[in-house]
C-alpha cells in the first residue's frame, strides 16, 4: 500500500534529486560547468519545496516534492519532482503520489498544476498538456549554409519593427500553448523584453541577425550567447509566412549554429512552445535532443 510522509529534512532527498538532474542534463549533452549552472537555478527557491518520502509497508520507493507559486496574478502549483526507484516502479506508487500532488496544490487553491519532466515518464502525465520543451544541440563544426542564404546584422532602422513582431509572436505562442491568458502573456512579455534587452541591439552578448534570400529579407534571429557556460540560447529564428516551406528554417538555424560558433559556445538551446509541432519536428530532424519538457493540467481534474 503507498503512503505518503512529508519530510522534516530534505537532505537526502535533495541529494538524490540532484544526482539525478546531473546524469539527465550530462545525458543531454550539457557540459560540467553548463550543468552546475542549471543546478544552481534548481536550488534557488527548494527551500519552499515541500517534499514527501512515499513507502510501500514502511520501505522507502521514492520522493514527491510540491510548491505553491503566483503564475503570473494566479496561483499555480507545481511538482518540483516525482520519483519511484526503477525496482519498485509499475506498482501504482507513481498515480498515488502524482494524485497527492495534485490534491495538495488544490487544497491550497492553485487553478493550474504543472511539471517540467528530465526523464521519461510513461503514461503518467499523458493527462498534462505539453506546455514547452527545452532542446539543444552540441555545435562540433560550422554548418553548411543553404545556397542563396545570407545572414547579416539588424540595422537601428530594421530594429523598432522586429521588436513589435517578435512580442507578437512570443505573445501568440504563449497563448496558443495554453500557458496563460492573452492578458497574462502580454504581462509577462513587457516584463521578459525589458529584462532580456535593454539597451536594443547594443545589449551585450546578443546577436541580432536578418536572413536574405535573392535581395529580399525571409527571416530573423535573436540568439543570447553565453547564457549558460558554452551555451547560446535562441530566443527566436523567425522565418516569415510568405516564405516558409523551402528549407530555409533550417538555414536559419544554420545561421544561428554559425553565430554561437562565432561567440565561442559549443551548443545552441531553444525553447519550443506546446502546440508548434512544425517547430518541434524540424528540431528533432536537425538533432536538437530534448533537455526538459514543461506540462501542466487545470485544476481540479475532471473525474477519470
Amino acid at each position: 500500500m503507498t503512503e505518503l510522509n512529508v519530510l522534516g529534512d530534505n537532505t537526502h532527498w535533495q541529494k538524490d534529486f540532484e544526482r539525478r538532474l546531473l546524469a539527465s542534463y550530462t545525458a543531454a549533452g550539457l557540459g560540467a560547468a553548463a550543468v552546475e549552472r542549471m543546478l544552481e537555478d534548481v536550488r534557488t527557491g527548494i527551500g519552499d519545496w515541500v517534499t514527501a518520502e512515499i513507502t510501500d509497508a514502511g520501505m522507502r520507493v521514492g520522493y514527491v516534492a510540491v510548491v505553491m507559486a503566483d503564475n503570473h496574478d494566479s496561483l499555480a502549483g507545481r511538482i518540483g519532482d516525482l520519483h519511484i526507484d526503477a525496482h519498485h516502479a509499475g506498482r501504482g506508487h507513481e498515480q498515488a503520489a502524482r494524485d497527492w500532488a495534485e490534491q495538495w496544490c488544490a487544497e491550497r487553491g492553485a487553478r493550474r498544476v504543472g511539471i517540467r519532466l528530465t526523464e521519461p515518464a510513461g503514461e503518467l502525465f499523458d493527462g498534462y498538456a505539453v506546455r514547452g520543451q527545452l532542446r539543444m544541440r552540441r555545435i562540433d563544426s560550422p554548418p553548411k549554409p543553404l545556397a542563396g542564404v545570407t545572414a547579416r546584422s539588424m540595422t537601428q532602422a530594421e530594429y523598432p519593427h522586429w521588436l513589435a513582431s517578435e512580442r507578437a509572436s512570443y505573445v501568440g505562442d504563449i497563448v496558443r500553448s495554453g500557458a496563460l491568458s492573452p492578458e497574462e502573456a502580454e504581462r509577462k512579455s513587457d516584463r521578459d523584453f525589458a529584462d532580456l534587452i535593454p539597451q536594443g541591439l547594443a545589449t551585450p552578448d546578443n546577436t541580432f541577425l536578418v536572413l536574405e534570400a535573392e535581395g529580399e529579407q525571409i527571416g530573423t534571429g535573436w540568439l543570447k550567447h553565453g547564457r549558460l557556460p558554452g551555451v547560446t540560447y535562441g530566443y527566436s529564428l523567425h522565418i516569415q509566412e510568405q516564405h516558409r516551406g523551402k528549407g530555409y528554417g533550417r538555414a536559419a538555424m544554420a545561421a544561428g549554429e554559425l553565430a554561437t560558433l562565432e561567440a565561442g559556445d559549443t551548443a545552441l538551446m531553444f525553447t519550443v512552445w506546446g502546440g508548434n509541432e512544425a517547430a518541434m519536428n524540424l528540431y528533432t530532424s536537425a538533432g536538437y535532443h530534448v533537455v526538459e519538457e514543461s506540462r501542466s493540467v487545470s485544476l481540479p481534474r475532471p473525474p477519470a
